[in-house]
């Protein structure tokens, strides 16, 4: 690219919306006439703040990169990592960075965001004090967890939206979290008492203890290695740390230096152009407050962006309209919406309310005087109705306003999408509407890659991607269900045709129902479809050649080119035989040992050739893979329940040892993990799983479809007061309908949400047996138990099999010369020297 710029523009913060600006001017600048320095105060480059707490758990700061972040080959673009503005001279347009250097502009963009409040708390600077903002902050608080003991208590001030993240958090990191909050219930902005009463339960059910109504008034060290902290009520909790999450105040102190405009309350006074009382000066996003008033969330920051990129380009038609300030979350897997007015605040408004306490569920609506016009409302713990209901604030409702949130409503008892007018926002982060979606896929948009391709729909918070897939629906798109390009049936159409017709290979199957060779998709498919219809080694014959690597060695790949060993722990039971096992195998072979939250032993750091000997060791001793390489059972959690615990009501420890020992070996679209709790207060998050039981006095309570990882999902009850040998038949028929009807890796959550008819579909299913399919589905689980042999066990009886693992290039028992361990922290890591020689194989 030739620069014929002549003009400076310095972006001061790079966080979302000052990446997002540096986006919009460079696309919108054709002629080149801007260079944009950005100033990063932090030393990473744009992130998801939004998505703050994905960062627990991976630890790893470019997962939550934003897309081109770094503006590589753009060389009108600086960006400058760890350099913050410390003074603006408005009289000569210069700025002078925390560097030193000074730069000549004539144009300034502050995109400097919010810092968090600390309420004034005596002690709030205590070293094991912190604030929920920064990946720093994340990884300061990390250091201080591990170094507290396992359930350690934490204290987090504030019960809001990103108190509540910070809670999860610690929650993450093994302790136990307390939330203080101020106002007399959670989240006090975005839901009234009665959305407050339920969240607090529902969190509560996860482990977090919630005490609202009340203050923080004092943190100090106490004689226990702990910290005291003191509530308002006189109340005192031990802490191993205190997280400060009480709210944010904007950014402003650059401006103020300045002598720019401030508003009483804080934030860089703007126009509507985004434009401060100084004409060369824009700011956007938290730091700004448009006409007087701040915004506080990413989309009307975005708007911002977008209006002073045309503003510094001298389109001076570009307004600021206000902000929608509705939000929908999923904290700890618990859905909260508030839309439009959610509070009632209009003058006569009239409200409706369902609230379920038992399913975990509460919803109003605030309507017109006249109950015609919905005015907001409020979803609580099922906010399936928020993609309907959102963009009909301001609307007349078409037809009976209850029906919009009763029960066995279906989005809105029939009144979807189509009722809403082409005007209606259909992604509030980017400001897309429904007739510009409509109009993409007549245009010829015909996926929702396509839609957000086009549109910008759908690519920031993900939220709206279902109603942009119902939109593709109602318009008469056939959204292809084929496997890939060698099948045209769908997974559960390949499965039925595999049952039905006894086929035992992959290239009977091709042959006969699809086309071409095959792929990395269908192979591996096809492969779990057979080991899930037969008991059959995954590693005989043709099978072999279908599995990928994990499959293919028994064992998960890691990023230096070795293996983990995972034996199973049924229900977290193990012998103090099998521990001494463990750590001796781990000695003489240098692994590395980890306790993970599936209570079970990980060993890391194992060659291809090693891992024979090593399981021969650890079946000799009684263990069995614990599969964590394959789409199948990985793990049932459990609590110590009646037989240790004095609040547990059944035996949890015996109920999961019999479902891991049940579904062991498993094959499924993608893995499953089972949770089992011996009381309310559940020990085991047994709702985070895809089966989760909790004991009742009355029974066991059966959850299903719940999910960790990228998007959490809390498990839905499915049927209530279960004596033993009916939950198994229940979870018997609910996981063999999941892997008979499932699409490729296809987790149970979404397959849950997207199953036509939804959970009480589901429930006529597996428990009232609708569709007379109850007995065929219990007895493949039956003959699956039959046919179940460990398959390492298996391995290590047959010499064919054994020959495959090998190194290749180094074997047999020569260290891979790509690969090499650090202990000088005193944690044994991987350490790269070279591509590792199992990825040169694969490669070649």
């Amino acid at each position: 690219m030739t620069s014929t710029s002549t003009d400076t523009c310095v972006v001061v913060g790079h966080g979302m919306v000052g990446h997002r600006f540096v986006q919009e001017l460079r696309e919108r600048d054709t002629a080149n006439r801007f260079k944009v320095i950005v100033l990063s105060e932090e030393p990473v480059a744009a992130y998801d703040r939004v998505g703050l707490s994905g960062y627990v758990g991976s630890w790893d700061p470019t997962s939550m990169s934003l897309p081109d972040n770094t503006y590589a080959g753009d060389e009108l673009v600086e960006l400058r990592l760890g350099e913050s503005a410390t003074a603006i001279d408005r009289e000569n347009r210069r700025i002078t960075t925390s560097s030193g250097h000074e730069i000549d502009y004539d144009a300034v963009v502050l995109a400097t965001g919010s810092y968090p409040f600390v309420p004034p708390v005596e002690g709030k600077d205590n070293p094991r004090s912190f604030t929920y903002r920064t990946l720093a902050d994340l990884d300061a608080i990390r250091s201080t967890a591990e170094a507290a003991p396992a359930g350690a208590p934490g204290v987090v001030v504030g019960g809001g939206l990103l108190g509540l993240e910070a809670a999860n958090a610690l929650r993450l990191l093994g302790m136990t979290p307390h939330v203080v909050e101020f106002a007399p219930r959670l989240m006090p902005l975005q839901v009234d008492e009665g959305g407050g009463a339920l969240l607090a339960s529902l969190v509560g059910n996860l482990g977090l203890h919630v005490h609202t109504g009340v203050s923080t008034t004092a943190i100090a060290d106490a004689d226990n290695d702990l910290l005291a902290v003191t509530l308002s009520d006189g109340t005192v909790l031990d802490a191993a740390l205190v997280v400060f999450s009480a709210g944010v105040r904007p950014q402003d102190a650059l401006g103020r230096q300045a002598g720019l405009d401030v508003g009483e309350r804080g934030g860089i006074i703007t126009d509507t152009g985004c434009r401060t009382s100084d004409p060369s000066i824009w700011a956007i996003g938290e730091v700004a407050a448009v006409e007087g008033r701040c915004y506080g969330l990413v989309a009307p920051g975005y708007t911002m962006a977008e209006i002073a990129a045309d503003g510094i380009l001298g389109r001076c038609d570009s307004l600021f309209p206000g902000a929608d300030m509705s939000t929908k979350l999923k904290l700890l897997g618990v859905d909260v919406a508030s839309f439009g007015d959610a509070m009632g605040v209009t003058e006569n408004a009239l409200e409706i309310v369902y609230s379920d306490p038992v399913a975990g569920s509460y919803k109003k609506l605030v309507l017109s005087d006249d109950a015609t016009t919905l005015l907001g409302g409020i979803l609580v713990g099922d906010a399936d109705a928020y993609a309907v209901l959102k963009p009909m604030v301001g609307r007349e409702i078409p037809g009976d306003p209850a029906s919009l949130i009763a029960p066995m409503s279906a989005e809105g008892a029939g009144i979807g999408l189509s009722a809403l007018p082409d005007d209606a926002e259909i992604c509030s982060c980017n400001g897309v509407s429904k007739g510009s979606i409509c109009s993409a896929i007549a245009d010829g948009a015909c996926s929702v890659a396509d839609i957000k391709t086009c549109t910008s729909a759908g690519t920031t918070c993900g939220g709206c991607v279902p109603s942009i897939t119902r939109l593709l629906a109602d318009s008469g798109v056939e959204l292809s269900t084929a496997l890939c390009a060698h099948f045209t049936q769908s997974r559960a159409e390949l499965f039925a045709i595999v049952a039905a017709t006894g086929i035992r290979t992959f290239s009977e199957l091709i042959a006969r129902f699809g086309t071409g060779g095959g792929c990395e998709i269908c192979k591996p498919t096809v492969a779990s479809i057979l080991a899930s219809t037969s008991s059959d080694h995954i590693l005989d014959g043709e099978q072999a050649g279908l599995q990928d690597t994990n499959d293919h060695f028994l064992a998960n790949l890691q990023k230096n080119g070795t293996y983990s060993v995972v034996p199973r722990m049924p229900g977290g039971e193990v012998t103090a035989d099998q521990l001494i096992t463990i750590g001796q195998i781990a000695k003489d072979f240098g692994l590395y040992t980890k306790v993970t939250g599936g209570q079970r032993i990980d060993m890391f750091g194992a060659r291809v050739e090693q891992l024979p000997e090593i399981w021969r060791r650890l079946v000799d001793a009684g263990m069995e893979s614990g599969h964590a390489y394959g789409k199948s059972l990985r793990t049932v959690k459990s609590c110590v329940g009646s037989s240790w615990c004095r609040y547990g009501v059944q035996d949890s420890v015996a109920m999961a040892v019999r479902l891991e020992h049940r579904y062991r070996g498993l094959r499924s679209p993608h893995k499953i993990k089972l949770g089992v709790s011996g009381c309310a207060r559940e020990c085991a998050e047994a709702r985070g799983k895809d089966v989760g039981v909790i004991a009742t006095e009355q029974g066991w309570n059966l959850y299903v479809g719940g999910n960790g990882g990228q998007s959490p999902t809390h498990a839905k009850l499915l049927a209530s007061g279960l004596d033993d040998e009916t939950l198994v038949r229940y979870i018997d028929r609910y996981l063999m309908f999941y892997i008979r009807t499932a699409d490729r890796l296809q987790r149970t959550a979404p397959w849950q949400e997207s199953f036509d008819g939804g959970l009480d579909r589901l429930r006529e299913i597996v428990c009232d047996d609708i569709l007379g399919i109850a007995g065929d589905l219990e007895d493949a689980v039956a003959r699956h138990v039959d046919g179940y042999r460990d398959e390492w066990a298996a391995v290590l009886d047959d010499e064919d099999k054994l020959r495959r693992f090998v190194s290749f290039v180094n074997a047999p028992g020569t260290p891979d010369p790509t690969i090499a361990f650090d202990d000088s922290t005193g944690r044994r890591v991987p350490v790269l020297l070279g591509t590792p020689t199992r990825f040169k194989e694969a490669a070649s």
